[in-house]
């Protein structure tokens, strides 16, 4: 479905796009976002409305895109962070307020998500784009007495062919609710016996890995892989590989949504205001959806939405299994103690 979506709208503004994408004289959006997010089409369709070039350049994790940042990188018009990440990009002064009057498709955005879930509520400096869950993914025919829980990562049997995300929050989250903690935890025990118990699954694992997973248990080099909810399903899709499976562990999981933000330096905040506009438009949102296996927070995009996705319960989570999951927040100065935990994880053998 998604592959037969792509052909019929990418070919359908090609050819008016044809030496328009190359005309260096148009202006430039300039994007940060994670890779593989977003329908191939949707940056062709945008910058047919709009009269301009859309160069995205990508990120692996929040830390890496906001060291980037805090190093001095600039230019960019709009970013991707998840939810935890915009809010201390904000504190910092590093993003431009929202106008909600420059985007009128902000009124699509689910209300119940923004009351019950949203850091930022008030969408003052940061518009939803995407949610998910982090949880663990297999191959059924290679991992006997398979248990939906993290202790898999306790399995010797599977040495070398597990890989952990290269995340600190992800990683460290896991572990802590693996010992039945908050993944926002401040408790500093707490977040030494989660790094404690990530030291002794790094025995087993092959590698931390943002991007490879998806790849490996493609391939078959690796046959348990923590990761991104839409992630496996693509690859699920892309290779119509019904071996693999993805699973929410019984001790919790977490729950995200990466954002997007226009960074206060950024030189095109009427273009970035359109963009950020165009994405909640419900069938822009549908595209989105129906590629990346995520949710986009639009009651609009609700109702055009492919059935079969709205019925998966790895994308559009039932109640009884929300209550397991858990959505990752800032925590202030406390981040610190997640930091040199994280370091000793990194340093351990």
């Amino acid at each position: 479905m998604k592959k037969i979506l792509i052909s019929i709208l990418a070919g359908s503004v090609l050819a008016g796009l044809a030496g328009c994408g190359g005309n260096k004289d148009l202006p430039v959006l300039n994007v940060y976002n994670w890779d593989d997010y977003m329908a191939p089409e949707v940056f062709d369709l945008f910058e047919e409305q709009y009269g301009c070039r859309v160069i995205l350049d990508t990120f692996d994790s929040n830390e890496a895109m906001y060291a980037k940042l805090k190093a001095g990188a600039s230019g960019y018009d709009v970013i991707f962070p998840s939810s935890y990440q915009a809010y201390i990009m904000n504190e910092e002064g590093m993003l431009h307020p929202i106008d909600h009057a420059a985007m009128p498709n902000l009124v699509n955005v689910d209300a119940s998500y923004l009351q019950q879930t949203a850091i930022d509520k008030a969408m003052a400096y940061s518009v939803p784009y995407m949610s998910g869950s982090t949880g663990i993914a297999y191959r059924e025919s290679a991992v006997e007495g398979f248990v939906p829980s993290w202790s898999v990562y306790q399995r010797e049997d599977l040495r070398g062919r597990m890989t952990l995300l290269d995340d600190m929050r992800e990683v460290l989250g896991a572990a802590l609710k693996s010992l039945g903690y908050s993944l926002n935890t401040t408790d500093k025990e707490e977040i030494a016996k989660a790094a404690n118990l990530v030291i002794q699954w790094k025995r087993n694992i092959a590698t931390f890995e943002n991007e490879g997973y998806k790849q490996g248990i493609a391939s078959r080099e690796f046959y348990v892989v923590q990761g991104y909810s839409g992630d496996v399903m693509q690859v699920i899709d892309q290779n119509e590989d019904e071996d693999i499976v993805y699973v929410l562990p019984q001790e919790g999981f977490s729950v995200w949504v990466d954002d997007m933000v226009i960074p206060a330096d950024s030189d095109n905040i009427e273009l970035a205001e359109q963009f950020i506009n165009f994405m909640h438009d419900p069938e822009i949102a549908r595209l989105n959806m129906e590629y990346n296996y995520y949710v986009c927070p639009n009651t609009a995009a609700y109702a055009v939405v492919d059935e079969e996705l709205k019925a998966d319960e790895t994308i559009f989570i039932p109640e009884e299994l929300q209550a397991r999951g858990e959505m990752i927040r800032p925590i202030g100065d406390d981040l610190q103690t997640y930091v040199e935990a994280w370091d000793r994880v990194k340093a351990a053998p």
